[in-house]
């Protein structure tokens, strides 16, 4: 579903990503660990053309994401091209991004109509089912400034459902919320799992890595200083950078 190959980013003078080359499966669940600046999120934001890349190629389920190649050149899309592949690849923030001025539902079905053009009768009807799904079927006419921090992130999460991604990205998606709500968003996200979604998750929750990732990917400055099935990684990691981390985070 996703392949990097020698993925490069720069800000400036500043190499955030050095040659990132990983692939995912269709279905599978890959979690990025490491610690802060280490281009986690950078990558992430890569894969769905959020950033451009200074080298390397991106492909989601087979497509060079944002770029035309003619050649051995490669070409930057017009921005209407690359918000067409965007539609097919789901996001869920650190800080849920809802509009503060619409209800829940009005949040969910917004995308599916003003972008997909699905009928608006069709897009109640899919946003109270994905509503359901996570648990929050009761608040479709709440506000944000109603919900929980864990309530908001669910209500995101169902809203990037709402466009039928074949890939969910999660950035760092239960940081901001207090510990006590953690584990309702995590719990959505084991579904989705199980389910069978591709999703690419950045986070610190090694909970969650061990028991519902099938891949592990710790980075460090930019490049990838260890990856394996989680429950190796996590119980024996085989790099020193690996090891430190580990040692502050569990």
């Amino acid at each position: 579903m996703v392949k990097a190959e020698g993925v490069c980013k720069n800000f400036g003078a500043l190499k955030v990503l050095k040659g990132v080359t990983l692939e995912i499966g269709r279905g599978q669940v890959l979690v990025l660990v490491g610690p802060s600046g280490s281009g986690k999120s950078t990558f992430l934001r890569c894969i769905n053309h959020l950033e451009q890349v200074n080298g390397g190629r991106l492909h989601v389920d087979g497509e060079l994401i944002g770029y035309r190649e003619r050649g051995d050149k490669l070409y930057e899309m017009p921005p209407r091209e690359a918000a067409r592949q965007r539609r097919d690849i789901g996001m869920v923030f650190q800080h849920f991004n809802l509009f503060p001025h619409r209800t829940a539902l009005a949040n969910i079905i917004e995308a599916p109509i003003q972008v997909k053009g699905v009928k608006k009768a069709v897009a109640i009807e899919r946003a109270k089912d994905l509503l359901e799904q996570v648990g929050m079927a009761e608040k479709a006419t709440a506000y944000p400034a109603q919900l929980s921090g864990g309530q908001q992130q669910r209500v995101a999460i169902a809203r990037a459902l709402a466009m039928d991604p074949k890939l969910m990205l999660f950035d760092e998606p239960t940081s901001a919320l207090d510990p006590e709500l953690v584990g309702e968003v995590l719990g959505v996200m084991k579904k989705l799992a199980s389910e069978g979604m591709t999703m690419v998750v950045v986070t610190h929750e090694m909970g969650f890595a061990r028991e519902v990732a099938d891949q592990l990917v710790f980075m460090d400055a930019g490049v990838i200083v260890e990856r394996g099935n989680p429950r190796d990684v996590l119980s024996n990691p085989q790099e020193e950078r690996t090891k430190a981390f580990l040692s502050k985070v569990m």
